[in-house]
Order: C-alpha cells, then structure tokens, then sequence
C-alpha cells in the first residue's frame, strides 16, 4: 500500500536535537560520503543498501575517505568502527536520532522507502532526504507523520563541501526543519534554508544557469569546452568560492555597493540576459562537449585530479572557517 492510512498526531515533545546514531539508507556516492562525514564527527552509523556488494564498497570508501578527513580533524571518539551495516531500512533506523536517506531518484521508491522508515522510525525521529529533484511534499504523505520529513540535499562530495539545502513540505512541521538545520551545524554543515519548492531547489538552478550558457557558447562555436572551464575555474569562480554574487556586485560597487553596481551595469546585465542562449542537449551537443572535454582532459589522470580536488577543497574550507568578515 502506498498512501499512509492517515496522519496520526505530532510528537508533543518535538524532534529530537541530540544525535547519537544516525541512519543512513542508500550508500551509492552520495550516502559513503555522508557516511564517513557522520563518522567523523563521532556519531555512530546504521547504513542499509540493497546493491550486491554494498557493505564492502561502503566500508572501501570510508576507509579511502578516513585520511583526508583525519586531515580536517576528527571528533573525540571518531571510528569507522562504529559503522553498523544493515540489510533492511526498518533495522537502520529502529534506534536511530537522525535519519538520511539517498534512495534511487524514483518517486515510487521514494515513497514506498518512506511508508516503510515512517513506520519503523520513532515518531520525534527527523527524515531527510538528499533528494536532488524530488520535492517533500511528494514523498511526505506515505508518513502517518508527515511532519517530519524534511529535504537535506548536500553537495558532492558531502564529507568535504559544507552546504546543505533545508527544505520543508507542505506538511513539515516548523520544528523538524529547525532540527534539521541544528543537527546539520553541529557536523559542521552550512545549512541554508529554503522557502519554497523548486525543481532543483536553489544551488542546482543556479548552476544550471551557468551550465546553460556554457553549453550554448560550446555549441555555437563561440569557445571550446577547455576554454569555457578556465574561463570560469581562473576567473570569477574564484570570487564564487569565496563569496556570494550580491556580495560580489556589493564589493565590485564601491563606496556605492550594490546599489551603484546595479545602476551601472544594470544595462549591460540586461543586454547580456537578452542574448543569452537557450540550447537542447541534442545529440550533437553532447557529442561535442564530451568531445571537447576528452581532449581537455588528455594526459591527465581522473584519480589524482580527484585527490587534488580534495587537498584544495579541505584547505579552501578551512581557511573560509577562519574568517570574520565574508559571510
């Protein structure tokens, strides 16, 4: 049966803030690099999946990611050790604090995963999902507690970039999502709250924006895909990691800040706006970008440009921690 058989009453004493064990179901790319974040901040883990082989792979990448986390800093107590691996989702989150699910982006599984979590999960029990497409509100009511489901999107890979999306549907309570956004500070996340639903949500739909554009310059001739990527990667992309483009069109003012920028460039934003491109991916398209970037990308070695990306990562957000100022 799909459809919960009808919302029971929220827990009166609210959700709960103190996070000892945490579940989390589905442990492809997205559900390891939680695991090892969860781990190394001293938290005990449940982990469910129902891929052949799941265990030894999650318990592979923990151990891959354990380096560079000890690197960053582990909590007192920290161990992949204290990872527990379950086969079913209602043995993983029977004594958890905190639920994170990273299930298959199916609408049918999601609810399906979430009658079955509802049912087995104590009701003062959050349940987030890392969901990068699927609303709340569309998942929620498989729950006899639909208040408590809450959208915790992270981005790749979670264990090293600090922002997670918080997202209430239409049946959250107030209190799971300010669980939620605690919970996520405490691991060391940035959690930013989101007001509305949205296809994508909020991060997503502004890189597609970008993505859009650089895919219609490469299609159009304009620049190769090598070009576009170090247009971006040594140019304002290392303002981007370091601040927000309002704050960056508020410092770009002057004395004046935003207000000056906008009035200034205000015409030219618009112009550009105007002529920016609206591509398909058509075959050809993808042919061409998977073209130019194989040859962007000969000589180089995935794995070390994966672990570099990691060095930079953590050294970039350690320092961003230590400052006072940027928001």
């Amino acid at each position: 049966m799909d459809d919960a058989s009808g919302p029971a009453s929220e827990p009166a004493s609210g959700y709960r803030t103190a996070i000892g064990r945490v579940a989390v179901i589905g442990t492809g790319v997205i559900g390891a690099s939680w695991v090892s974040q969860f781990l190394a901040h001293g938290l005990d883990v449940t982990a469910t999946d129902p891929a052949p082989g799941a265990e030894a792979r999650l318990r592979e990448t923990v151990a891959r990611h354990w380096p560079i986390l000890a690197q960053i800093g582990l909590a007192p107590g920290a161990s992949p050790e204290r990872l527990t691996f379950v086969a079913e989702p209602e043995a993983a989150v029977a004594d958890a604090d905190f639920v994170q699910e990273n299930g298959p982006e199916r609408l049918e599984i999601k609810r399906e995963t979430y009658r079955r979590l509802d049912a087995a999960a104590s009701p003062d029990v959050v349940l987030a999902t890392s969901s990068s497409g699927i609303a709340p509100s569309a998942i929620q009511d498989a729950c006899r507690y639909p208040g408590r489901v809450v959208l915790g999107h992270p981005f790749n890979p979670p264990h090293l970039v600090p922002l997670v999306e918080v997202l209430g549907g239409d049946q959250t309570d107030e209190g799971a999502v300010a669980a939620a956004m605690s919970f996520y500070e405490t691991i060391g996340k940035r959690p930013i709250r989101l007001r509305r639903e949205l296809v994508g949500h909020v991060a997503n739909r502004l890189q597609a924006a970008l993505w859009r554009e650089a895919f219609h310059l490469v299609g159009t001739g304009a620049a190769t895909v090598a070009d576009i990527d170090a247009a971006i990667a040594h140019g304002p992309g290392l303002r981007w990691a370091l601040m927000g483009p309002c704050l960056l069109n508020h410092l770009s003012g002057g004395p004046g800040g935003l207000a000056h920028t906008l009035d200034h460039l205000g015409p030219l934003m618009e112009a550009m706006w105007a002529d920016l491109g609206d591509p398909r991916l058509t075959p050809e398209l993808k042919a061409i970008l998977v073209r130019g970037l194989d040859e962007a990308l000969a000589g180089h070695d995935r794995d070390a440009m994966v672990a570099e990306r990691d060095r930079l990562l953590v050294d970039l957000v350690r320092q961003k921690r230590g400052t006072r100022e940027l928001p």
